[in-house]
C-alpha cells in the first residue's frame, strides 16, 4: 500500500500532517491517510511522514521521511483501517495511526529525504495506472466492436453506420497513440533515465483514451449499456476515476507547463 495522501492536504503532499517521532530504536507515528488503495489486503505500506516540523527545514521538500510498515504486525497496535464505500469497485481505505511504532531500521534511505523517494514511486504508479487505462480502453473498444456487429437494426448491423463506427475507430486510434507514449516512458524507466514527462503525459492521455472508449462503448450499446448484464455501466463508472487519481488532469497540465515547457508555476 502507498500511504501518502491525507484528507486535509490531498495532492499538496508537502503539507501532510502525519508525524513520525524518533524514540530510541523506534519511530512513533501519529496521523491519518486517505485513499490508500487495497490497504486491507496489503502486507506492507510505504509510508510518508513528517520527521522534522515544516518550519524547521530550509527547503520545503525536506523533513519528510519514508518508512516500510509491516501492516499485519501493526494492525490493532496503533494501526486502524477503515474501508471507504465509493461509486466504483475500487478497494480504498482510510488509515489511522495512533502511536503506531515502526522500527528505526524500517526507515527507507536518509531521514528527511523521503519526498524524493516518493516522487520516483509516483512516476512508476502513474505508468502502472496508464497501463490499466489502456487495458480498459481495449476492453471498451472490443466490446463495442462485437456488439456493433451483432446488433441489427433497419435491416443491417449498426456497425455499418458511420455514426456508430467512427467514434469507436477514433477511440481506438487515441488508445494506440497513448499506449505508444506509455511505452516510451517504460523504456526510459527501465533504463534508469528520467521519465517524468512521459509518466505524466502518458497518464493523462491514457485516461482520456479510456474515457473516450467508454463513451463510444456505452453509446454503441444504447439503453443496454446501462443494464447490469452487459457489464458496460460498471466499467464506465470505474474508468472515470483516472481523470482524478492518482493525479488529476489539471496537475498534469501544470507539470507540463512548468517542467516541460518552462512556463511560470501556475499554483
Amino acid at each position: 500500500a502507498f500511504g501518502v495522501t491525507e484528507p486535509t492536504s490531498g495532492t499538496d503532499t508537502l503539507s501532510l500532517r502525519t508525524t513520525a517521532v524518533r524514540r530510541g530504536d523506534r519511530y512513533v507515528v501519529n496521523g491519518q491517510k486517505i485513499w490508500t488503495s487495497r490497504a486491507e489486503h496489503s502486507d506492507l505500506m510505504l509510508l510518508l511522514a513528517r520527521t522534522t516540523p515544516r518550519d524547521q527545514v530550509k527547503k520545503k521538500t525536506d523533513g519528510l521521511s519514508t518508512f516500510l510498515v509491516d501492516m499485519k504486525a501493526a494492525l490493532g497496535k496503533g494501526l486502524t483501517i477503515r474501508p471507504i464505500r465509493t461509486m466504483m469497485n475500487h478497494n480504498s481505505c482510510e488509515v489511522f495511526f495512533d502511536n503506531m511504532e515502526v522500527p528505526a531500521e524500517n526507515l527507507v534511505g536518509v531521514e528527511g529525504k523521503g519526498f524524493r523517494y516518493i516522487l520516483d514511486g509516483m512516476n512508476a504508479e502513474r505508468m502502472l495506472i496508464s497501463a490499466e487505462c489502456i487495458g480498459d480502453a481495449k476492453w471498451f473498444v472490443n466490446k463495442a466492436v462485437e456488439y456493433s456487429k451483432q446488433r441489427v437494426l433497419f435491416g443491417h448491423a449498426i456497425g455499418k453506420n458511420q455514426g456508430v463506427q467512427f467514434p469507436i475507430a477514433k477511440a481506438y486510434a487515441a488508445m494506440r497513440a497513448a499506449e505508444a507514449l506509455l511505452q516510451q516512458g517504460l523504456k526510459k524507466s527501465e533504463a534508469g533515465l528520467p521519465c517524468g514527462e512521459e509518466a505524466n503525459m502518458g497518464k493523462m492521455l491514457c485516461a482520456d483514451a479510456a474515457w473516450m472508449a467508454a463513451e463510444a462503448c456505452i453509446q454503441t450499446h444504447g439503453g443496454f449499456g446501462f443494464a447490469e448484464e452487459y457489464d458496460v455501466e460498471r466499467k464506465y463508472r470505474e474508468c472515470r476515476l483516472y481523470q482524478v487519481a492518482p493525479i488529476s488532469t489539471n496537475l498534469v497540465l501544470s507539470y507540463i507547463g512548468e517542467h516541460v515547457l518552462g512556463m511560470p508555476r501556475s499554483y
